[in-house]
């Protein structure tokens, strides 16, 4: 039997029915083989960064068990994406979904297709608010601090 990691995937949403993308997306993740979603933060409305201009964001975390590799759980999340009609259509462009894998145990991968840790996670508050919701004491294997205490270090950089 395959062993299981835990794995944590950034969810969001800004075209069309934003909660209904986020809907059927978090449908397709539960129903994905050898995975089981643990925890799911509460919606983020957020303005977007970077890109052309375009509508807020809904985001959001999700944490998994999973018994698939890391590049298998990343092909799952592209085909939920395709399914719910995101197109690529430029770097931080608006889309129906994303799902971004963040983190997966305490791996480092580092591929073409794949680098997990998620490499701008860290820098996004709109990745670690929901992250601290959901996993405040899961430490990023490289940077060696806790979720919670990276949101807290954006926090204090970031103060208005």
């Amino acid at each position: 039997m395959k062993r299981s990691e835990r794995a944590a995937v950034a969810f969001g949403s800004n075209l069309g029915s934003r909660r209904e993308h986020i809907r059927r997306a978090l449908n397709a993740i539960r129903n994905l083989p050898d995975t089981r979603l643990l925890q799911r933060s509460e919606l983020h409305d957020t303005e977007p960064v970077g890109g052309p201009p375009q509508g807020r964001f809904l985001n959001g975390v999700v944490t998994l068990e999973t018994s698939l590799s890391a590049i298998e759980l990343l092909d799952a999340l592209l085909a939920i994406e395709r399914a719910e009609g995101r197109q690529r259509t430029g770097k931080d462009h608006p889309r129906t979904i994303d799902l971004d894998l963040i983190l997966f145990g305490n791996q480092v991968v580092d591929r073409d297709r794949l680098q997990v840790p998620h490499p701008r996670a860290h820098q996004r508050e709109f990745v670690l608010q929901p992250l601290a919701e959901v996993a405040a004491a899961w430490k990023h294997p490289v940077l060696g601090k806790t979720v919670g205490d990276l949101y807290k270090q954006w926090k204090r950089n970031h103060r208005k």
